[in-house]
């Protein structure tokens, strides 16, 4: 039966090297699932993968969107699942790896059709976001919708107010309907499913994000996002990396300050990746440093 691998993971885990040398061994592209490195302007910041690393082996959904463009984990699933068949005609393995859960979710699971928010619900929401603040939005998702607010990006407005107009405008928690609740479980796939899950210390990884930061700080972090300062209002870049060089541009933070911030929202965001994941039974967990061992576990399990 065709299968597709998934190896995912927090942040700076390790996750590129791996699925390079995977890639090479089992002679597959891979297929990118890190929402931010779809957009091509993003390079230093999204640590996507090098021009030396994309002449290795090919890469799908990287660098493919203006920063402008509207995308969606539901187009995102679409999208993958045209791009399946063509591969699976060559290979009876294709490799997705990335960070971003949504888009996970949405190639393994399918995505449940979230309502659409009528403009009375939006328009409210969007005048408490103004009156209230973000804060207090935080605290009523808290309330209403606990499972969810463990994992929602809280600094991020425009996540926060869409699940609590979800929640008010339904009486229902977002979480129920990414559940998929009301279909019975997760949608069918005509090929097998493996998870990966790439784990390692939790002081080793915090060492890694903090290295990491200073790699990309060394490479240009901070000229990039003075190139894309007129676009910070865009919501592509509306993420860990530019927020805080945006604030050192702004002089609300200097730059060792927007620095320490960008390690320490790393690290924060590193810890939510892992309550999500940890959460999928589906998911074996492995170090990244033996690809032996994962290539061994995909026998068993294939």
């Amino acid at each position: 039966m065709k299968t597709l691998i998934v190896v995912t993971g927090p942040t700076a885990v390790g996750k590129t090297e791996l699925c390079l040398d995977l890639a090479e061994r089992l002679g597959v592209p891979i297929i990118n699932a890190d929402s931010r490195q779809l957009y091509r302007d993003l390079k230093i910041g999204t640590a996507a993968p090098t021009e030396a690393q994309l002449r290795r082996v090919r890469h799908y959904f990287v660098g493919t969107l203006s920063l402008d463009e509207y995308y969606s984990a539901s187009m995102y699933e679409q999208q993958v699942m045209d791009l399946l068949p063509r591969l699976f005609a060559t290979s009876d393995y294709a490799l997705l790896t990335g960070g971003s859960m949504m888009y996970i979710d949405a190639v393994c699971n399918g995505i449940d059709d979230i309502p659409t928010v009528d403009d009375d619900t939006r328009n409210r929401l969007k005048q408490r976001l103004a009156d209230e603040g973000l804060e207090a939005l935080c605290e009523e998702l808290h309330r209403l919708d606990p499972e969810h607010w463990a994992v929602v990006d809280r600094k991020n407005p425009r996540r926060v107010v869409h699940a609590l107009e979800i929640c008010l405008m339904t009486g229902r928690t977002y979480t129920s309907f990414r559940k998929k609740e009301t279909g019975g479980g997760a949608t069918s796939r005509p090929f097998r499913v493996v998870k990966i899950g790439l784990t390692r210390p939790r002081d080793e990884i915090y060492e890694r994000i903090n290295r990491r930061v200073d790699q990309m700080m060394d490479q240009g972090l901070l000229d990039e996002a003075r190139s894309l300062y007129h676009l910070r209002h865009l919501n592509a870049l509306n993420t860990v990396g530019y927020k805080e060089m945006f604030a050192c541009l702004d002089g609300t933070w200097t730059l060792p300050e927007a620095v320490e911030r960008l390690k320490g929202n790393t690290r924060r965001y590193a810890r939510k990746q892992l309550t999500w994941f940890k959460r999928d039974p589906a998911v074996t967990w492995l170090s990244p440093d033996s690809p032996e061992a994962i290539l061994e576990s995909l026998e068993l399990r294939i």
